[in-house]
């Protein structure tokens, strides 16, 4: 049996993930990680993206809009600000809300309304990119 470590994939809503797995990957603030059991603590601010849970065979996509991961030796905590798992993302919903924060960007007339549609754009985006790696991963195993 392979080693494992716990992950717990909380936000607002509750409880979205809690499980063993081998690998854990994740958008923090400087790049992306990879995690396996037995690494060393880590405490890191999470930009809006996937997070991909592997477990033998299996992998677990999911959609967050940012949060902190703490990592221990044998636990993965994920406090998501939003997270969605990857199936449950609309395609439309997410390349119309791309659209409106581009739009959102254009008729910016301050600092504040740059920013603010450059974190919905930025999230939009992200969640395209989940979309598309679910896709791309079940048409890779024949299931899609």
């Amino acid at each position: 049996m392979a080693v494992s470590m716990q992950v717990d994939i909380v936000s607002a809503e509750g409880s979205l993930f809690s499980g063993k797995a081998e690998m854990v990957f994740a958008q923090a603030a400087n790049g992306e990680v990879g995690i396996m059991p037995h690494h060393t603590q880590f405490l890191s601010p999470l930009k809006p993206g996937q997070v991909r849970v592997v477990s033998g065979d299996e992998e677990d996509f999911f959609y967050i809009s940012g949060g902190i991961i703490e990592i221990q030796p044998s636990v993965v905590t994920i406090l998501a600000d939003t997270a969605i798992r990857a199936e449950d993302l609309d395609q439309v919903a997410a390349e119309d809300a791309k659209r409106r924060a581009e739009e959102a960007m254009d008729k910016a007339k301050s600092d504040t309304d740059i920013a603010r549609a450059q974190v919905e754009l930025a999230e939009a985006v992200a969640q395209i990119q989940t979309i598309s790696k679910l896709r791309d991963r079940l048409h890779k195993t024949g299931l899609a």
